[in-house]
């Protein structure tokens, strides 16, 4: 195995996780506070760069969707696909939306339904705070942060595939910075990316582990200890480990198949048992909302007034995308190949977004519907048992809440697996010297195995022992380089808008 390791990018990383455990392990206090302030540090100064970075992103894509880059072929004219469409959508709508999109979309819009910002002057749950709730929403989990995986997934894809170079985020930078990027260069900005993803990993597998307990405790009387947290964090691992070894055809697909279609028939059940006309009417309207305040929220810094809103939601929001962006995109654009630029960007951005818009409507109208009907008492829930409780909560207010809550269980576990397999493969590949197009799948098995039991280890010392709080810093502070180097990247794009002729078609 180590014969094919990359050491400068594997060990930073390994080497800053087992150094936070260490000091985490010996004064937390010390620790979280450290952490805490590094992160409110980068919000309170790189919050700009966030909003406007994300939005540039954005309109980024949107242009080359309708420019001659567009017909390209990605790995030339005679590619053949890697996966099927429909199979390509279920894979990048499952491995990108994760377990945050059950319990999210019902969480958030109650915060901001109760907690809008100040210095908008808007009622806390009034008819306006309703509509703002949706925009906020559409905004966060909309085509914005679609388009921060997008780019540099489409860059990468070309670079790889139609340049032939290393499965490296560097490829993505080589067009235009490639005097400067060396080896050692190249190694550094790959293990930055790899710190980003693995923490955020770690944190999000610790939250998973949270929340299934949380689930199945409703039916079985378990304790939330470090052996209950233990099991359920290795059910996880072993399950996306296997599915990581068995391939992106086998595991992969077919993991985010199945999510697909439970999430299709949690979707359809909601929309069917839930206060339907009122869910497609709001979500109707807070679409119009959206729309007409996207530039205001975009770019919503809250300098103006001192209103640390967009530092809690917004900008937050964009620096954990960025964190898990550049290596998120590694995959994405390694599946990509065999269409066109346009489709890429379609199965990408434009439809992964229709989707979520209609979730958005579904889960977070039901969930707003409850909250105003009933004197705030969802509000009253989610501060009192946190996000993982509030889901269970709703499902509890619909026909067979015993059935749904514990398919609810099982679908929160497949989501958790489906995005943990695919970041376990780019990781993987990332490690792995020397990984090209035509590399063997099975080269990077290894580091990917290796990866995954580390992920998991970390994930249960923290969170069965010191807490998950500084983890996520540790995750969020990821952001910013990231940022930066995704939006080092984009001038890769921009420069072959200008001059299509370099890819190879």
């Amino acid at each position: 195995m180590f014969k094919h390791l990359r050491p400068l990018v594997f060990f930073p990383t390994f080497l800053i996780l087992v150094g936070a455990l260490i000091l985490s392990l010996v004064d937390l206090e010390q620790f979280t506070a450290v952490t805490s302030a590094l992160n409110s540090k980068v919000l309170e100064l790189f919050s700009w760069l966030f909003s406007l970075g994300s939005f540039y992103l954005l309109i980024l894509i949107g242009l080359t969707y309708f420019s001659k880059l567009g017909d390209i072929r990605i790995g030339g004219e005679n590619s053949t696909p890697r996966v099927t469409k429909p199979r390509w959508f279920m894979i990048v709508l499952c491995t990108t939306l994760a377990v945050g999109v059950l319990f999210w979309t019902t969480a958030e819009p109650i915060y901001h339904l109760n907690a809008p910002p100040e210095s908008f002057g808007i009622e806390p749950g009034s008819p306006n705070a309703i509509l703002f709730a949706f925009s906020a929403m559409f905004l966060h989990w909309g085509p914005t942060p679609y388009a921060i995986y997008c780019v540099p997934a489409l860059i990468f894809a070309l670079a790889f595939y139609n340049q032939k170079m290393p499965f490296s985020i560097s490829s993505s930078l080589r067009p235009v910075f490639g005097k400067v990027l060396t080896k050692r260069v190249s190694d550094i900005i790959d293990a930055l990316a790899l710190y980003s993803l693995v923490v955020g990993m770690a944190s999000s597998l610790g939250t998973g582990a949270l929340t299934l307990l949380g689930g199945v405790s409703q039916f079985l009387d378990l304790e939330r200890n470090a052996l209950t947290l233990g099991i359920f964090i290795a059910l996880i691992v072993a399950t996306f480990v296997f599915s990581t070894a068995s391939g992106l055809n086998k595991g992969i697909a077919r993991l985010s198949k199945a999510n697909f279609w439970m999430l299709l028939a949690l979707f359809a059940f909601v929309l069917t048992f839930g206060p339907t006309v009122y869910m497609l009417s709001i979500g109707a309207e807070g679409l119009g909302a959206y729309l007409q305040n996207f530039f205001r929220l975009s770019l919503f810094t809250g300098q103006a007034a001192n209103d640390p809103w967009p530092q809690w939601w917004s900008a937050f929001y964009w620096a954990v995308w960025f964190a898990w962006a550049p290596i998120t995109a590694m995959f994405l654009g390694k599946i990509g190949r065999g269409y066109t630029v346009k489709e890429f960007i379609q199965m990408n951005l434009v439809f992964p977004s229709l989707f979520i818009l209609l979730w958005v409507s579904v889960f977070a109208g039901t969930a707003v519907y409850l909250d105003t009907t009933t004197n705030g008492s969802l509000y009253t829930v989610l501060n009192n048992g946190g996000i993982e409780q509030l889901l269970y909560h709703i499902m509890d207010q619909l026909p067979l809440s015993g059935v749904t809550s514990l398919f609810l269980v099982l679908v929160a576990f497949i989501s958790y697996v489906t995005a943990a397999d695919s970041s376990t493969d780019a990781i993987g590949d990332l490690c792995t010297k020397g990984f090209t197009s035509e590399s063997d799948e099975g080269t990077a098995l290894p580091i990917k195995i290796l990866w995954g039991l580390l992920i998991g280890l970390v994930a249960w010392i923290m969170v069965s022992t010191v807490g998950i709080d500084g983890v996520k810093q540790l995750s969020n502070l990821g952001g910013l380089p990231a940022t930066l180097i995704i939006l080092a990247c984009s001038l890769t794009l921009i420069r072959w808008l200008r001059n299509p002729s370099e890819i190879s078609r």
